[in-house]
């Protein structure tokens, strides 16, 4: 099977929603994967979903499976502790990869770059990171821009506030749909009582689809996408509520508390520098993106969270 299509991390997040959305419509994809049993279960039996195995920290193995793609969608994330050591060499093998036969990258971003900006964040707001991880992902940006710059490869870049959906079970959002399919109170970090933006990865996906059949895209193109913003964690809460027919509460970590914690928790203690994405509402204008596709129908809220817990009960318990 010959397809146009590569996806990296696809048993992860945004990848398994972007896998789904491609071969949705039809498209021939090939995923690279480290662990065929999860994928399989995953996905499931597709003609049209070809399944490699390997690494992508082994750039033989993924310039072989990359030789002859047009479109390498870099869903591929690791822990926080270990952005540092491995993020920039992810990226520069996925360029040098990419740079066979010119394709196109897909890169979800999001707004650490920025630090606690107290202004809606556009395409033209100059990024001022605060922390090192934010000045990791700024890097991660520059990398793309100047291969592409250098005409090694094109590179489609969608900034994105948190995200939720089927398959996405991080720190942030396994305690509050795990939870809550367990009837217990969704958890959430330091204030509930302040808006939050949020994406819901089919949409993501869509967008990145959209933008691939862009013919007039520049080589180096980033867009905002800026969600869905609830007035509250505590509101998304009663949301739940509704959905499931019973009451749910927020249980909050003060800030005093997950400082004791990080001292025994290496992830937590990478996530303390940006613990002012839970003290204040950080938010990405999406204008841009909204006037490209005006009849884009984004799914509101109550079905997003529904899809999610349905995912949950079915696959989580």
């Amino acid at each position: 099977m010959s397809s146009k299509h590569l996806v990296l991390g696809a048993t992860g997040s945004i990848g398994y929603a972007y896998t789904n959305l491609l071969v949705s419509q039809g498209i021939k994809t090939t995923i690279f994967v480290r662990n065929l049993e999860k994928a399989k279960e995953l996905f499931g039996d597709n003609s049209l979903l070809e399944i490699l195995v390997g690494d992508v920290n082994n750039i033989k193995e993924l310039k072989s499976v990359s030789s002859d793609k047009d479109f390498i969608f870099c869903g591929i994330n690791v822990p926080y502790q270990l952005w540092e050591k491995q993020m920039e060499r992810v990226i520069i093998n996925v360029i040098l990869s990419a740079k066979q036969n010119k394709a196109t990258i897909l890169f979800p971003e999001n707004n650490y770059a920025f630090g606690n900006i107290a202004t809606p964040i556009t395409e033209k707001t100059i990024p001022h990171p605060t922390t090192k991880k934010g000045q990791i992902r700024l890097n991660l940006v520059n990398q793309l821009k100047k291969a592409s710059e250098k005409g090694d490869c094109k590179v489609i870049i969608i900034r994105l506030p948190d995200f939720f959906g089927p398959n996405v079970t991080n720190g942030l959002i396994k305690p509050i749909f795990g939870e809550a399919i367990n009837n217990k109170p969704i958890k959430w970090m330091i204030n509930a009582n302040i808006p939050h933006q949020f994406s819901f990865t089919p949409d993501i996906a869509k967008y990145f689809h959209l933008l691939t059949l862009e013919n007039s895209l520049p080589n180096f193109f980033l867009i905002n996408y800026s969600g869905i913003t609830v007035r509250s964690i505590k509101y998304l809460s009663e949301k739940i509520s509704e959905i499931q027919g019973n009451p749910k509460k927020v249980k909050i970590a003060p800030k005093f508390i997950l400082n004791i914690i990080a001292l025994l928790s290496p992830e937590l203690k990478e996530l303390k520098e940006n613990f002012y994405q839970f003290e204040s509402s950080i938010i990405l204008d999406g204008y841009k993106l909204k006037t490209m596709y005006p009849k884009f129908n984004e799914t509101n809220l109550e079905t997003a969270l529904k899809i999610t817990l349905d995912w949950y009960e079915n696959n989580m318990k």
